[in-house]
C-alpha cells in the first residue's frame, strides 16, 4: 500500500501479489527533513559479536571475506577480533592505554596500520605484516580525539585527528617516512572518518558545532574546502566506498539510530533512518568486490554487533 498525505508516495511505486490480488508497494517514505528516503532496515539484519566495549569499533579490510574490527575494551585495552568469511575469531588483547577510539588502514593483503590516541594525547601506531604485530610507534601530538586513516595505495597512510585547536589535523606516509603535521581547519566536535576511492584521492568527513556532518576531499592538487551534508547527529560519523565515486555514510543521530546517507558518484541521497539504539558512533567497511558495506555499532548492553547491508 501507499501512505494518504505522503508527498513521497507514488515515486518508484512497485507492486506486489498476495492471495491472487495485486497491492501497490511504496519504496520511498518522508522523513522530517523532507527528503523521500528508503524504509528502515529491519533490526534482524544485526548480529552480536560480544565483548563489553567502551568506544566506537574500528574495522577494515584487506581482501573480499576478510574483516578486521577494533575497539577499547573495559581495560582500556585495544581488543581485535576478525572474519575470514566463514567463522569469527574469539576477542584478541592488543594491550595499550587508549583515551577513545581506534582507526584501521589495509593498503594491501595481509596488511593492517591500527593508530589510537594514547593516554598521553600522542597518536600511537602498530601494525600486521603478515607475520607479526610490530610494537607500538609514538608520534609527538597532543589530540583532543580518535585518529582516521586511510589509504589510497600501497604503502601509503593519510591519518586524520582532531587537534589541539579543534581543527583537523593531517600526516601522511609515503612509503619512506612521516610528513609533519598540516592543519585543515574546521571546528570538530567528534573524531573524523576518512575514506579512499582511487589514486590521490581522500574524502573526510566530520561532526561539526552545529551536529551536522561536513566534508572535504583532496582531489589530487590540493584540498577543496569545507561543505556541510546537513543532519542532526549524536557521534561522529563513519564512511566507507564500494567503488570509484562512491561512498556510503553513516552516523548516530540525535534520537539514538543510526542514519545513511549515499552518494552515486554524482549526487547525494537524503539522509535515511537505519534504526535501531546504539550507544557510539558506527564503522564502516566494504569488503573487496563485496557489493554489500559492512557495519559495526556498540549496542545498548555494549557489545559489538554487525550487519551487512546492501
Amino acid at each position: 500500500g501507499a501512505e494518504n498525505g505522503d508527498k513521497c508516495a507514488w515515486f518508484n511505486i512497485g507492486n506486489a501479489t498476495f492471495g491472487g490480488q495485486s497491492f501497490a508497494v511504496q519504496p520511498l517514505w518522508s522523513n522530517a527533513a523532507g527528503g523521500c528516503v528508503t524504509a528502515s532496515e529491519p533490526l534482524s539484519v544485526f548480529r552480536t559479536l560480544g565483548g563489553v566495549l567502551t568506544s566506537a569499533p574500528a574495522a577494515a579490510s584487506w581482501g573480499q571475506g576478510r574483516l578486521d574490527v577494533f575497539a577499547r575494551g573495559l581495560d582500556n585495552g585495544l581488543w581485535h577480533r576478525w572474519s575470514d568469511g566463514n567463522q569469527w575469531s574469539g576477542w584478541e588483547s592488543q594491550g595499550g592505554g587508549l583515551r577513545s577510539e581506534a582507526a584501521v588502514a589495509a593498503w594491501g593483503p595481509n596488511r593492517l596500520d591500527v593508530f589510537v590516541r594514547g593516554t598521553d594525547n600522542a597518536l600511537w601506531h602498530r601494525w600486521w605484516d603478515g607475520g607479526s604485530w610490530s610494537g607500538w610507534e609514538r608520534t609527538d601530538a597532543s589530540l583532543k580525539s580518535g585518529a582516521a586513516a586511510a589509504s589510497w595505495s600501497g604503502n601509503r597512510l593519510d591519518v586524520f585527528a582532531q587537534g589541539p585547536d579543534d581543527a583537523l589535523w593531517h600526516r601522511w606516509w609515503d612509503g619512506g617516512s612521516w610528513s609533519a603535521w598540516e592543519e585543515l581547519g574546521g571546528v570538530l566536535a567528534s573524531s573524523p572518518a576518512a575514506v579512499s576511492w582511487g589514486p590521490n584521492r581522500i574524502d573526510v568527513f566530520v561532526q561539526g558545532t552545529d551536529n551536522a556532518i561536513w566534508r572535504q576531499s583532496w582531489t589530487g592538487s590540493g584540498w577543496n574546502g569545507w561543505a556541510s551534508l546537513g543532519g542532526n547527529f549524536a557521534s561522529g560519523p563513519s564512511v566507507a566506498s564500494r567503488g570509484p565515486g562512491r561512498l556510503d555514510l553513516f552516523s548516530r543521530g540525535g534520537d539514538g539510530s543510526l542514519w545513511r546517507q549515499s552518494f552515486d558518484g554524482s549526487r547525494w541521497s537524503s539522509w535515511g533512518s537505519l534504526g535501531g539504539q546504539w550507544t557510539t558512533a558506527p564503522a564502516a567497511i566494504a569488503q573487496s568486490g563485496a557489493g554489500s558495506v559492512d557495519i559495526f555499532e556498540v549496542g545498548p548492553s555494549r557489545d559489538l554487533q554487525h550487519a551487512a547491508l546492501p
